[in-house]
């Protein structure tokens, strides 16, 4: 998910509230310098001892990137609560809320839902992204290998299982039909977009059977070079009815070649009708 080092995938619902700073000068101060990695680390464990001392919190873990000791200079915090039963999730929320607004500058923040699992995501002010994830002891678990105990107990993990590939397909020839009806009207910015779902679509399906991370990009960057390059000419770099078709048609044929991997017989229908959408 754009909520980059997380576990889960953003399939539930997101929403992002506003909360007025409770500290009137606490959106008009001067920019922070961006965090730097012993911050970052300095702020985690702070929230794991406050955590710690909360009783309507039973286990915490470390999830994302630093779960797997796969940190880098731009990851962010991210943080699993189980609450213990009989707490409050509403008042939890608004406590810690408000802690990371009063201690720890946070600007703004995001709700993301999926399942059981409430996902808070603050922004800092000097742009650290903090997620932290609240769901009930008796659903507290690994949803996926990047989770490292701290305190409590875990329930027996459940990974979610990666996309399934027709499910990509589907999404890929949905978006290719848009494209084609928003080249045709002239709406050179739905284009854009459409033409780039076609494109993060075949390149999801390419991520699967190299066995990478196919949600919000994340493993791209780990295909071979002769997978990842073609899809380049699939780019938009001038938003013109010329550009946009050429463009179009590069994605067309990734996306085809892409399934052809999957299911040769499935693309060998396909193909015409893709092709079609393309050259119209």
């Amino acid at each position: 998910m754009w909520v980059s080092d997380t576990e889960f995938e953003t399939t539930g619902e997101s929403a992002c509230p506003t909360r007025r700073p409770s500290r009137p000068d606490a959106g008009t101060e001067s920019p922070a310098p961006v965090f730097t990695p012993d911050q970052r680390d300095r702020l985690r464990s702070h929230l794991l001892r406050d955590a710690a001392d909360d009783p309507r919190i039973s286990a915490a873990a470390i999830t994302g990137s630093a779960a797997a000791d796969r940190e880098d200079r731009w990851s962010d915090i991210d943080l699993a609560f189980g609450l213990a039963d009989g707490a409050d999730l509403p008042k939890v929320l608004d406590d810690w809320t408000a802690r990371m607004y009063d201690r720890h500058r946070a600007v703004h923040h995001c709700d993301v839902r999926s399942g059981a699992w409430l996902y808070r995501v603050f922004l800092l002010a000097d742009t650290l992204q903090v997620d932290l994830a609240f769901v009930p002891a008796a659903e507290f678990r690994a949803l996926a290998p990047t989770f490292r105990l701290v305190f409590g107990v875990a329930n027996e993990p459940r990974h979610a299982p990666p996309p399934v590939p027709a499910d990509l397909i589907g999404l890929g020839w949905l978006y290719a039909l848009h494209a084609r009806s928003a080249i045709a009207r002239g709406r050179l910015w739905q284009a854009e977009y459409m033409i780039s779902g076609v494109r993060d679509h075949a390149l999801a399906l390419a991520a699967i059977r190299h066995g990478l991370p196919a949600a919000h990009a994340r493993g791209i960057h780990g295909l071979p070079d002769g997978v990842a390059a073609p899809f380049e000419e699939s780019l938009v770099r001038a938003l013109d009815i010329a550009e946009l078709s050429r463009a179009f048609r590069a994605a067309i044929s990734g996306l085809l070649g892409e399934i052809e991997q999957v299911d040769q017989a499935l693309a060998e229908r396909l193909q015409a009708t893709l092709r079609s959408l393309s050259d119209a």
